[in-house]
């Protein structure tokens, strides 16, 4: 999924049947949002630190905030994703993951309703799925067209609710 950050309005979607990973739709869920819409950062867990993930997001010239792997090891620097990669590697060994994550403010997207991947201006993926549930906890439809009117649907009615805006709470006492 791809959310504006300051409309909370939700960009793009994609999804995976469960036997599959999350990873490889990530260049087609970059393809939804239009060319000129600028993307700043994609913000993702170590699933996505893949040279097919990094490359899409260098090719929409943003920059990856996604952890190198705990046993990840440096890739041969043959292209631009790869020599932004091992940047992130060295960084992670020489100042450790927990000061790399917060440098970069990978963690952002937990302090924007727990996104696991986010884009800057735009958020991709995760918390979502719990506001989806609230209209069910199942796609009803059952014909593949039929769902993803369905998800559709409930997409908009999101985004409509994020146009609305969230309670103000006031602390009386």
């Amino acid at each position: 999924m791809a959310m504006d950050t300051a409309t909370s309005d939700i960009r793009a979607v994609e999804f995976t049947p469960s036997s599959d990973g999350d990873s490889p739709v990530l260049p087609e869920l970059l393809k939804q949002i239009p060319e000129g819409e600028e993307i700043g950062t994609v913000t993702a867990d170590g699933a996505y630190d893949t040279r097919r993930c990094h490359t899409a997001i260098i090719n929409r010239q943003a920059t990856a905030i996604i952890p190198v792997r705990k046993n990840g090891r440096a890739w041969k620097e043959d292209c631009p994703a790869a020599v932004a990669r091992n940047e992130t590697l060295r960084a992670t060994r020489h100042y450790g993951r927990a000061f790399w994550k917060r440098w970069t403010g990978y963690h952002a997207p937990s302090r924007i309703e727990a996104n696991p991947l986010m884009v800057c201006g735009q958020t991709i993926a995760g918390q979502w799925m719990r506001c989806m549930k609230a209209f069910g906890e199942r796609i009803a439809a059952r014909h593949p067209d039929s769902q993803t009117a369905e998800i559709q649907i409930r997409v908009t009615l999101i985004n409509r609710f994020n146009a609305l805006g969230t309670a103000e709470i006031i602390r009386t006492a």
